[in-house]
């Protein structure tokens, strides 16, 4: 299988930002840049399932991302078409199977999440049983990733007000995804690894948001065992995690963080006070954002 292509975001796309003038506290006039956000309305062949308010980048890895993620694609499907219609703000996903969703499209709940975020009722089905895999997490991996992360060319460090997700192997940045809501970043780490076919066995999910209970069902459900972040947790995310056995790391911030579940794959590896001060001024600068 070729290798896939990796995905940063492009803080110079013209369509994800605008300028808007306003005044500052002394009242000059200044000029910033801000995010775009526009509706994508996602179709499961010619059901219409949901309007997700987004920055607009990669709608079809976030139209696959969603539904899989919300269980209306079955990993036996064969996906046989993705199209988007710019003009509309509409992409619609063609599978052989017929599919319908009527009674799950009814139990809609709001998400934790930033901006207009929804899920269905039923997200819980799907994690009895599940075994997440035995992988290992080194200290010098979220170091690494924690630097390059926070250095990383982004649609944050420009305009601010939106989420980041990245999906990483060992140290290594894979796909990182932005969007005004963190679910959504999320979906569309999920839609690429579907369309590439790419495990999640080995993998770390890292995000700038919350460590939610959405944030870890999807995560459990993408296969991958440990999700990582420089904020907080919630309680219900706490108790899944642990239901689960994903390794849950949050408050991530200079050389600290905290470990709520699967402490028994973290592997400290790393002399905390061998860290060059360069690195430890990345990290706090991270932290900060």
């Amino acid at each position: 299988m070729p290798v896939p292509p990796r995905h940063f975001p492009n803080p110079d796309n013209p369509r994800l930002t605008r300028a808007v003038e306003g005044h500052d506290h002394t009242g000059a006039v200044q000029s910033i840049r801000v995010v775009e956000e526009r509706p994508l309305t996602i179709f499961l062949n010619a059901q219409e399932i949901v309007t997700a308010m987004t920055i607009g980048d990669y709608p079809d890895y976030l139209a696959l991302g969603f539904l899989r993620n919300q269980g209306m694609l079955l990993a036996d499907d064969t996906i046989t078409a993705v199209e988007y219609d710019e003009d509309l703000d509409v992409v619609v996903v063609r599978t052989a199977r017929q599919t319908s969703y009527e009674e799950k499209v009814k139990k809609k709940t709001r998400t934790s999440g930033c901006a207009v975020g929804t899920v269905f009722g039923d997200m819980m089905e799907g994690l009895e049983g599940l075994t997440l895999p035995r992988a290992e997490i080194r200290t010098s991996w979220l170091y690494a990733l924690a630097k390059s992360i926070n250095t990383a060319p982004s649609l944050y460090l420009e305009a601010g007000a939106i989420h980041g997700t990245v999906l990483c192997a060992r140290d290594q940045m894979l796909v990182y995804m932005e969007d005004v809501g963190r679910h959504n970043a999320v979906d569309k780490v999920a839609g690429w690894m579907l369309k590439h076919g790419v495990e999640g066995a080995d993998k770390i999910l890292y995000t700038t948001g919350r460590l939610t209970s959405e944030m870890v069902i999807k995560t459990a459900q993408m296969g991958i065992p440990v999700l990582a972040s420089r904020s907080g947790f919630t309680a219900w995310g706490v108790e899944i995690a642990r239901q689960v056995g994903l390794t849950l790391i949050g408050r991530m911030r200079g050389q600290r963080f905290i470990c709520l579940s699967g402490e028994e794959r973290l592997i400290r590896d790393t002399d905390l006070a061998q860290i060059p001060e360069e690195d430890r001024k990345h990290r706090r600068k991270g932290a900060e954002r």
